[in-house]
C-alpha cells in the first residue's frame, strides 16, 4: 500500500523525482606534439568506472580546425564533461559553449580569457622551456627531441618517453596566435589540475588562470605529463565533474 500511495504522489506532483544523473560520458582532448593515444591510463580507468570515453583526435593546424574536431565528437557523445590538456585547454574554452559540455576540467593546460591566445599567455609568465619549441618545416613547430623528456615528462622512465618524442605530431606556429573569442569557463563550472613541476606551461601562470576561471583546483607534483604520471588523480577529478553536473 505504501509502494501504490508514494506512486500516486509522485504522478499527482506531490513529490519531486530528481532532476538530473551524473553525466556518464567524458570528451578528452590532447594537446600540442602529442595525439590522444596518451590518454589511453585515464580513460581507462575512466571506462572501468561505467563512463563513456570519447577521444579527440585534433588535427593541430588551426585553432579553428581543432574545434571543430572536437564539435564534431561533443555532437555525438551527449551530455558530457569536456576535458583538455595544455593546448586542449585553448581548444575546451571555445568548443564548451556547445550545448552537450555540462563541466569543462583543465589538466595543465591553458584557460584562457576573451582575447587571450596560448602565446600571450606564454610571455605574461615564461616557462622553463621556453627554447624548447623549434621551426620544423612548413609553419610548424615540435619539442627537440633530446629535450622531451626532460621538459615535456621528467617524471616518467626515459626510455617510455622516446617513442612520444620521436613520434610528435608537429602543430602550426600560427595556432599559438590565435585568441579565445568564446569563454566557455565563464558560464559552466571549471575544473583545474596544476602540474607543480610543468616546464611547459609555468605552474604560476595555471594557478592564475584557474583562479581568475574560479575553476576547483587540485596540486598534483609532477610534470606537463601529470595526466600520465597521476592517471588515477586526474581521473578522480573528472569524475568529481561529472558527478556534480546538471
Amino acid at each position: 500500500m505504501k509502494n501504490i500511495i508514494l506512486a500516486l504522489a509522485v504522478l499527482g506532483g506531490l513529490l519531486t523525482a530528481p532532476a538530473y544523473a551524473a553525466v556518464k560520458s567524458v570528451v578528452l582532448v590532447h594537446g600540442a606534439f602529442v595525439d590522444g593515444s596518451g590518454w589511453k591510463p585515464v580513460a581507462d580507468i575512466l571506462g572501468r568506472d561505467g563512463y563513456a570515453v570519447f577521444v579527440v583526435q585534433e588535427p593541430l593546424t588551426s585553432l579553428d580546425a581543432d574545434v571543430a574536431a572536437t564539435r564534431l565528437v561533443l555532437d555525438r557523445a551527449g551530455p558530457s564533461v569536456l576535458v583538455g590538456h595544455s593546448w586542449g585547454g585553448m581548444v575546451i574554452t571555445a568548443a564548451g559553449d556547445h550545448p552537450a559540455v555540462k563541466s569543462l576540467v583543465y589538466v595543465a593546460a591553458f584557460e584562457p580569457a576573451v582575447g587571450e591566445s596560448a602565446g600571450a599567455l606564454q610571455t605574461r609568465t615564461p616557462p622553463a622551456a621556453a627554447q624548447s619549441v623549434v621551426p620544423v618545416g612548413g609553419g610548424f613547430v615540435q619539442v627537440k627531441p633530446e629535450s622531451f623528456h626532460q621538459d615535456v615528462a621528467a617524471d616518467l622512465p626515459a626510455d617510455a618517453v622516446h617513442f612520444a618524442a620521436i613520434s610528435q605530431v608537429p602543430i602550426a606556429a600560427e595556432s599559438f596566435g590565435a585568441a579565445a573569442k568564446t569563454v566557455a569557463w565563464s558560464t559552466k563550472p571549471s575544473y583545474a589540475v596544476v602540474a607543480t613541476q610543468d616546464r611547459m606551461i609555468n605552474p604560476d601562470l595555471e594557478r592564475f588562470m584557474s583562479h581568475r576561471a574560479k575553476s576547483e583546483t587540485i596540486e598534483l607534483a609532477g610534470s606537463h605529463a601529470i595526466f600520465l604520471s597521476h592517471p588515477r588523480e586526474v581521473a578522480a577529478l573528472i569524475e568529481k565533474a561529472a558527478k556534480a553536473a546538471e
